[in-house]
C-alpha cells in the first residue's frame, strides 16, 4: 500500500467522462484527480482519424508535463478505439481505455439481439467490429452512430432543455422487433450517454438492459493503480481547453461531482 496518493489523469472530448471520473472517485478514493476535457475540439466524431490521433497525443503530452500523473484513463470510446496503440507507443505510463461492452451485451442477451449505441466513428471502427466478430459472433448486433446525443448530454448538464423526442430519434434505431426477437441489451458505448439514461428509461418503446461501461473502466484503473491508503477524497481539478461553454449550471453540476476548482488550459483545436 503506496503512502502518496496516486494522480489520476481522466479525459474526454468534453463532459461525458465524467460517468467514469464518478465511479472512479468512489473506487479510488484518496486519489488525486484531474479531469480534462477537450472542449476546444468536441465533439471528436467530426474530425479524420489522423487528425484525432494527433490532436489527442499532443493534448496528452501537454497534460502530462502539467499533472505528472501515475495513469490516464482516456473517457471516450471514440478516442480510444483509435489512439490508444499511438499513447502506449509514446508514453510509458499506464493507459485504460473505454472500449464498447461487446463482451458483456452478448453474455447478458437473452434474445439473442444486442444494440451497441455509440458515435459513427466508433460504430464504424474496425476495433468495434472485431470486438463483434470475437464476442459476439451467435448474437445479432445492431450497430447505431448517433449524431448529436452527446451534444444533447452536454447541453442537458449546461442547464439547458432538452426535448425528449429529440434523444427518442436518437435511439430508436437501437430497438428492433425482428422474427420474434426484440432486442434487450443496449451497450453504451460513449460516455456521455449515461448522462441521459434517466431520458432513455422514460422514452424507450421497451425496457432495456442499458449497460454503462464506468464500473468496469474504475475496477480496472483500481486493479492496475493497486492499493493506496484509505482517506477523504482527495483533491480534484477540472481542466477545460476550451471553456466558452462553462455555465453557472456547469460549474454547480461540477463542484456537485468534487470538482468545484476549475482552469482553463487553451489548447486550440490548430495545435499541433
Amino acid at each position: 500500500m503506496s503512502d502518496r496518493a496516486p494522480t489520476v489523469l481522466v479525459f474526454d472530448s468534453g463532459l461525458g467522462g465524467l460517468t467514469v471520473f464518478s465511479e472512479l472517485r468512489t473506487a479510488l478514493a484518496g486519489a488525486r484527480f484531474v479531469y480534462a476535457a477537450d472542449d476546444a475540439a468536441f465533439p471528436y466524431g467530426g474530425l479524420p482519424e489522423e487528425r484525432l490521433t494527433e490532436r489527442v497525443v499532443a493534448v496528452i503530452d501537454r497534460l502530462i508535463d502539467l499533472h505528472h500523473p501515475d495513469i490516464v484513463v482516456i473517457a471516450c470510446n471514440t478516442a480510444s478505439t483509435l489512439v490508444l496503440p499511438a499513447l502506449r507507443q509514446r508514453f510509458a505510463i499506464p493507459f485504460v481505455g473505454t472500449v464498447p461492452a461487446i463482451k458483456p451485451a452478448a453474455a447478458l442477451t437473452l434474445s439473442g439481439r444486442v444494440a451497441v449505441l455509440g458515435t459513427p466513428g466508433t460504430v464504424q471502427r474496425d476495433y468495434t467490429r472485431a470486438l463483434i466478430d470475437t464476442y459476439a459472433a451467435e448474437v445479432v448486433v445492431t450497430l447505431v452512430g448517433a449524431t448529436g446525443l452527446a451534444k444533447l448530454a452536454e447541453a442537458r448538464l449546461k442547464g439547458e432543455s432538452i426535448a425528449d423526442e429529440a434523444v427518442l430519434a436518437e435511439i430508436a434505431p437501437c430497438f428492433v422487433d425482428r422474427d420474434g426477437r426484440r432486442t434487450d441489451v443496449v451497450t453504451l458505448a460513449c460516455t456521455h450517454y449515461p448522462l441521459l439514461l434517466d431520458v432513455f428509461h422514460r422514452v424507450a418503446p421497451w425496457p432495456v438492459t442499458w449497460l454503462d461501461p464506468a464500473p468496469a473502466i474504475a475496477r480496472r484503473t483500481a486493479d492496475l493503480i493497486g492499493p493506496c491508503r484509505p482517506g477523504e477524497p482527495g483533491e480534484a481539478l477540472a481542466v477545460f481547453t476550451s471553456g466558452s461553454g462553462v455555465t453557472e449550471d456547469l460549474r454547480t453540476a461540477l463542484g456537485g461531482l468534487g470538482l468545484s476548482r476549475l482552469v482553463v488550459e487553451a489548447m486550440p483545436l490548430a495545435l499541433h
